[in-house]
């Protein structure tokens, strides 16, 4: 599988827990093996200026941190784009699903996902499209830019088992008729992370579930790194994941 990334996500860019030194190591130490790195490239003004106002852009910007969020968030438009043809991930940050029209919060500054999908759709590129975020937190930020839009659909499974949450998936799946999903991966809800729900053999199968249904609609399917920050499982969650898209 081609996974989008760049030496400058190693960067420790602020003090919180997504850019923590040796997070993004983690992961590439244990999927290096096994997949097809492409170099990230910047997201443009104008990509980004599509799901931002002016005014968010700027405090961005004045915080520094305006690089490094723009490289996630070209990363995203890859990821997408690879993903119409092939299983793609973003290994990008800082994550985005926090990060709304107009504001940020939660470690995100722009929204990954959103300008990824944006993108596409302004070129033609696709109809209609499907997020699944099955990070920890609901993404607010998603949903305050794309929620009202009638081309795409957001979902933030809420269950509170393994088998009922991957069961939810399933449902949310099941018949879909679209172009492209895209797969908020957030894994804070590991049962060594934040949340104490999925085991790593999940995200496998949640990944498996979104391939089979992109498959099923001739739809094409990525994701991109939300949460998840527990180093010793995060790699191996990944790779679950990454396994799960590929099969």
């Amino acid at each position: 599988m081609k996974v989008v990334f760049h030496d400058d996500f190693y960067q420790h860019y602020t003090s919180d827990p997504a850019s923590l030194e040796g997070r993004m190591e983690a992961i590439v130490e244990v999927i290096s093996p096994d997949v097809e790195f492409v170099n990230a490239e910047s997201a443009s003004g104008a990509e980004i200026a599509a799901a931002h106002t002016e005014s968010h852009v700027k405090y961005v910007r004045n915080s520094g941190l305006y690089p490094i969020a723009a490289l996630a968030a070209g990363g995203a438009i890859q990821a997408a784009r690879i993903g119409l043809d092939e299983p793609a991930f973003g290994l990008i940050r800082p994550p985005g699903h926090h990060a709304s029209a107009d504001s940020a919060w939660g470690f995100c500054y722009f929204n990954n996902m959103a300008i990824a999908l944006l993108a596409l759709q302004r070129e033609a590129l696709i109809g209609k499209a499907l997020i699944l975020d099955i990070d920890l937190h609901f993404g607010d930020g998603t949903v305050n830019i794309l929620g009202t839009k009638d081309w795409v659909k957001v979902y933030n499974p809420m269950e509170r088992t393994r088998g009922e949450y991957v069961r939810e998936v399933g449902h949310i799946l099941s018949a879909v008729d679209l172009d492209i999903i895209g797969l908020s991966a957030g894994f804070d809800h590991h049962i060594d992370d934040w949340g104490g729900l999925l085991a790593t053999e999940d995200y496998f199968a949640i990944a498996a579930l979104v391939s089979q249904a992109a498959r099923a609609c001739g739809a094409g399917c990525f994701a991109v790194l939300e949460g998840g920050y527990n180093h010793e499982v995060l790699g191996h969650n990944v790779a679950a994941l990454i396994e799960g898209l590929s099969s």
